[in-house]
């Protein structure tokens, strides 16, 4: 159980760094930069850390799906993306397949 909790932290940390790397303009500037590179850290050591106890597969799947769903939920709750009907479908569609990963693993 606490490898998983440790993939979603990491996961979250994966939507960190891709938010940042977006705002550092080509990293170009550097405080977004900063963070890229901090979380981008944090984020892969907690995917390792995870793969020792969860297949490679399950969790690398997990680890993306999830962060996925945290950058674009970030971008809808901050105005920068729009949301649809359509888009929190395929976000829910994704965590279903995230769980169901976990629950056939």
């Amino acid at each position: 159980m606490f490898a998983w909790l440790i993939l979603i932290s990491s996961a979250v940390f994966e939507a960190v760094w891709a938010t940042a790397l977006g705002r550092s303009e080509g990293f170009s500037r550097l405080w977004p930069t900063v963070i890229f590179v901090v979380a981008c850290v944090i984020s892969m050591g907690g995917l390792a850390v995870a793969m020792k106890s969860i297949p490679v597969g399950t969790a690398y799947a997990v680890w993306a799906g999830f962060g996925a769903v945290c950058t674009v939920s970030y971008s809808i709750a901050t105005g920068q993306e729009a949301a649809s009907v359509l888009k929190v479908l395929f976000l829910v569609l994704i965590i279903s397949g995230i769980v169901g990963l976990k629950l056939v693993g």
